[in-house]
């Protein structure tokens, strides 16, 4: 990833702490675990499990997955709860058991799943926890890995909030034959792959070691900082100076940036670290890169959410 750099100020941090410095105390007032949810419960019980193992005050997961489907749930914990919204705007990719309900030649069915990528039309299920009302969701990737009779065994990369259930449904009725989901996983949420999950054995083992022989080797290789939710997201690195001003809530000006990376447009969300890498905001794009890094003023991002608590850093501010 190609970064642009401001070379005027490149003298070495006077403040703040590195994300991988942090107590194992601290990491779990804002950090995230990345659990391979099995069939049966909710997702939301098993993000309840989770806060309840850890002794967390909240958790929240980044994206419902259907009690029978399996895979990747990224479960925010305490604050960084507020960094949930970056989970929403990466992209989710499942493998999942389409079951034609006749038979139908594979070169048609390859036809008719290039015709989905693109933006499609979508209604949610009657049981979706929301609002039923028709809407636009982008199919990124959509693929056929295998097939075995009316079974499709496929792939498919899309934007946060599109139902696969649906999708085959659809598939289905512009095949003229009819479908459904027989089977899905979840392989990737935003910047977390199917490597990084983990049972909910294993977080627990991991405690228990931790809490009982005080040994944090395991605990620290499954509770990740919160910066990791924000992977996927284009960066700003703002001078610090300009710190304890985002975090009381002040937009960022164009001169507080120190460092960002190339190809930001306007519009999108952005991520606002510091220069030790710790997560201070998020932030909606008012300017392209070039622009952020050659105006001499002008506001240069909107903030979304404040991550970082204020007096994390001395106020630089006037």
């Amino acid at each position: 990833m190609t970064s642009l750099i401001k070379v005027e100020d490149l003298s070495p941090p006077r403040y703040g702490k590195r994300p991988v410095e942090r107590t194992m105390e601290e990491m779990l007032e804002a950090g995230v675990v990345v659990i391979d949810k099995p069939q049966g419960p909710t997702s939301h019980q098993v993000s309840a499990w989770t806060r309840d193992l850890l002794g967390a005050k909240k958790a929240a997961h980044g994206g419902t997955l259907d009690p029978r489907v399996t895979g990747v749930l990224a479960i925010a914990l305490n604050d960084a709860v507020r960094a949930i919204d970056a989970l929403h705007a990466g992209h989710k990719v499942y493998v999942g058991v389409m079951r034609l309900h006749q038979e139908v030649p594979e070169e048609r069915v390859t036809k008719v799943m290039k015709e989905f990528v693109g933006d499609i039309y979508q209604m949610p299920p009657v049981r979706a926890a929301v609002k039923r009302q028709l809407r636009v969701r982008r199919i990124h990737e959509l693929n056929i890995l295998d097939r075995l009779g009316r079974d499709y065994l496929f792939r498919v990369r899309c934007e946060a909030g599109t139902y696969i259930r649906t999708l085959c449904v659809d598939l289905g009725e512009a095949l003229g034959v009819g479908a459904h989901l027989q089977d899905l996983r979840r392989t990737r949420t935003a910047s977390f792959a199917e490597a990084d999950a983990v049972s909910l054995d294993d977080l627990r083992d991991a405690h228990l070691i931790w809490k009982d022989e005080g040994n944090q080797v395991e605990i620290r290789k499954l509770i990740r900082p919160v910066e990791d939710m924000l992977r996927h997201l284009k960066r700003v690195v703002v001078k610090d100076t300009a710190v304890d001003a985002i975090c009381h809530g002040a937009s960022l000006a164009a001169p507080g940036i120190m460092e960002i990376d190339d190809r930001i447009v306007e519009g999108s969300l952005v991520s606002i670290l510091t220069r030790q890498g710790e997560a201070i905001a998020l932030g909606n794009a008012k300017m392209g890169s070039h622009q952020m890094l050659s105006a001499g003023s002008g506001l240069a991002l909107e903030l979304e959410r404040v991550l970082m608590k204020p007096g994390t850093y001395p106020k630089l501010w006037k």
